[in-house]
């Protein structure tokens, strides 16, 4: 199932201290790192616990705690509530994620977070370079947004299907233009310690989007081998 995204277009503080660009770059680029080491942390050595969780609780719980960490991002100017907010977002997507991992095999693993990389860096230079066309596409990728949700959910609890191979394909290529988005979104706004935190949210649930949805992939390619 895909996790949700952030929409960063309203999100940011006004009235803290400007940083230099790079140093707001740099923060974001950190602040991100924090967020995958989480991840990887947690795959490694609490999948067996997470994988005892019964799979209603568990995507109930990572709406729950991940809505409540988005809005605490949203909601605040202060740089630490930020950051705790978007911890709270990172747990549960790790949890969802290490259920992903341990179902494919490293060399899986492995070729999704470099495509996964290799996107991220393409989209933040396209969203760098043409930031008016990836602002222009808000309403556009939240429509398409919506859509993967209410699509999976009908999926997963009503007919109880997986989703087909093309489908992953499909859901990454708009989270390829929403890290465009964001990264336009949060490059627009005023450079501080916030806001920084706060365009993290977004870039990280995009980010998250794509590598899951690689894992995904690959692991329906595997089963079909079979």
């Amino acid at each position: 199932m895909s996790y949700y995204n952030y929409d960063s277009a309203n999100h940011y503080s006004e009235n803290s201290e400007v940083m230099s660009t790079r140093a707001y770059n740099a923060t974001i680029g950190i602040v991100l790192l924090i967020g995958f080491a989480i991840n990887a942390i947690t795959a490694y050595y609490f999948t067996d616990s997470i994988m005892s969780i019964p799979p209603v609780q568990l995507i109930i719980g990572y709406f729950v705690v991940c809505t409540i960490g988005i809005l605490m991002s949203a909601k605040s100017d202060s740089p630490l509530v930020s950051f705790i907010g978007y911890l709270m977002v990172v747990v549960p997507c790790g949890a969802i994620l290490a259920i992903v991992v341990d179902s494919v095999s490293v060399d899986v693993v492995i070729h999704a977070v470099i495509t996964t990389s290799g996107l991220t860096i393409v989209m933040i230079i396209a969203g760098a370079l043409w930031p008016s066309f990836f602002e222009s596409l808000g309403q556009v990728l939240f429509i398409c947004l919506c859509s993967i949700i209410i699509i999976e959910l009908i999926m997963y609890f009503v007919i109880g299907a997986s989703m087909p191979s093309i489908w992953h394909y499909l859901v990454i290529v708009v989270f390829c233009f929403y890290i465009g988005y964001d990264w336009a979104k949060a490059q627009d706004k005023r450079h501080t310690l916030d806001n920084a935190i706060d365009a993290c949210v977004g870039l990280y649930l995009d980010i998250i989007n794509i590598l899951i949805q690689l894992l995904s992939a690959g692991s329906s390619s595997r089963s079909s081998r079979k």
